[in-house]
């Protein structure tokens, strides 16, 4: 069924759905943008990468929820099971995270004849948002490189917990947050705070100075994918 919500569906926000939301939000946001800015420039997906351990804080949100699992061939025999036999304790299954690099996919605008990287668009993720996560640490050096640089910085904030990447100065109250930081214009950064029942309007923007502004629209993006991923469990 259609999202009841004009803008962002809470529903989506559920980390145990999570990684296919912002899959299809990235994949969304690249078609969006490259019917607009080709043959000059391209959009592409570019990986993060970093290490997660035990010690994570942010590894809750990468590692489902312990459940305990017993097939039905150990409930028929625990049935046809009597008095005389000798019960054998099942074990509780736990998840295991096997491979500890973690890799959190972003948007890069790139000139396509001169190959220079113009615009890096991030949409944030569970992990980006807990502080002293591996995940915030990647996701806020990767955002320190951006704008030591010439190179635009665009940031979507859709979860509602966690917190904020910018705390100082700390940001107008908000459920949901859009930055942009101006690669030509460091001193100034564009915020937009959305609620839960707004919709998001179309983001505007210029790859460069000399060029027309492009519009991005988020909400088409929801609408698109919502049905789709509201059937996934939670």
């Amino acid at each position: 069924m259609p999202s009841p919500f004009p803008g962002m569906d809470p529903y989506l926000e559920s980390p145990s759905i999570w990684p296919d939301v912002h899959h299809e939000l990235i994949s969304g946001i690249r078609a969006a943008l490259n019917r607009r800015i080709r043959p000059r420039y391209v959009a592409r997906v570019e990986l993060r990468v970093y290490v997660s351990d035990d010690e994570d804080p942010g590894r809750e949100v990468l590692v489902p929820d312990v459940r305990i699992e017993r097939g039905a061939r150990g409930r028929s025999r625990a049935k046809a099971a009597t008095a005389e036999t000798v019960g054998i304790a099942e074990p509780i299954i736990l998840p295991t995270l096997l491979d500890d690099e973690i890799r959190e996919a972003y948007l890069s605008i790139v000139d396509v004849e001169s190959q220079t990287l113009v615009t890096v668009i991030e949409v944030l993720s569970p992990a980006n948002k807990i502080r002293g996560s591996r995940g915030r640490q990647s996701f806020l050096e990767k955002r320190s490189e951006v704008l030591n640089s010439n190179v635009h910085w665009v940031e979507i904030d859709l979860l509602r917990t966690g917190v904020p990447s910018v705390t100082d100065p700390p940001l107008p109250a908000s459920d949901y947050r859009i930055l942009i930081s101006r690669g030509d214009d460091r001193s100034r950064t564009r915020f937009w705070g959305v609620d839960l029942r707004e919709p998001f309007l179309p983001l505007a923007f210029r790859c460069e100075a000399r060029t027309p502004t492009f519009r991005s629209n988020c909400r088409r993006c929801f609408a698109r994918h919502t049905t789709a991923l509201r059937t996934m469990s939670p």
